[in-house]
């Protein structure tokens, strides 16, 4: 009999699915406010899952498998759908090339995250994803529609825009620029109080500014690829040099 607590995480990563796939019809309907709310959702549930079956000792590698194909339809085909039914289609055959490419490179990303060994001599690489995470990509890809329902909104060319940020996130998924992870940050007890209120603030802001939080977020994201990839490489090579100096130390 399997036990309740390997349940709950399979549960909650299938009704991220639900949700996911909610959003595509959405976008048929030109329901696109919600269309993203779901996405957005979608990700928070994918964030929760991983969490709670740690929390709860119910990791499987059936959980791990199964988040990793709803992570697909979630984060590479809903966005790209959505955003192809909101502009991309006047580009005809380029404008769903555009969609593919993005569908099968997030299928690559997650490939390549399931084979990815990670080295146990080297903690400091869990702080850090090889290209940008799949539902980073997503939001990447929806910022051009997110800034077309915040209250930036202009006279924008949304069907450049869209085109450059599909192409963009595209490029970022596939790549190997390293990028923060939010599983490799440990927060300490004094400072468990005052994240717990910073989230309650942002959640604030979501629910009440959703569209112009989304889109102030994504533009700190795309900020912090630069910056992750600096400490990546300061890091790498301060641990070069510890490794070097033990090295030499055995021989002497």
């Amino acid at each position: 009999m399997i036990h309740p607590r390997y349940v709950v995480p399979s549960v909650i990563s299938i009704l991220g699915l639900c949700v996911g796939l909610s959003s595509i019809k959405f976008s048929l309907n030109s329901q696109f406010e919600y269309a993203v709310i779901a996405i957005a959702i979608a990700s928070i549930i994918d964030t929760m899952d991983g969490r709670i079956a740690r929390l709860i000792k119910g990791t499987s590698k059936f959980g791990a498998e199964l988040d990793s194909l709803i992570d697909f339809i979630n984060f590479g085909v809903a966005p790209a759908i959505t955003v192809y039914i909101w502009v991309l289609k006047d580009l005809g055959n380029i404008g769903w090339l555009l969609v593919l490419f993005h569908s099968v490179a997030c299928c690559l990303r997650l490939a390549r995250f399931n084979l990815n060994i990670e080295n146990k001599n080297e903690k400091w690489k869990e702080k850090f994803f090889t290209g940008v995470p799949s539902p980073a990509g997503a939001g990447i890809l929806l910022l051009p529609l997110i800034l077309s329902l915040s209250d930036f909104t202009s006279d924008y060319n949304y069907k450049k825009l869209a085109i450059i940020f599909i192409i963009a996130s595209t490029f970022l998924m596939i790549s190997k620029i390293p990028t923060y992870s939010l599983k490799g940050i440990k927060v300490g007890r004094p400072f468990l109080i005052f994240l717990l209120l910073l989230i309650s603030v942002y959640f604030g802001f979501l629910i009440n500014y959703a569209f112009n939080t989304l889109l102030i977020t994504g533009c700190f994201y795309i900020f912090l690829i630069p910056v992750s990839f600096i400490h990546f490489k300061t890091i790498k090579k301060r641990s070069s040099k510890e490794t070097k100096s033990l090295i030499s130390e055995d021989f002497i």
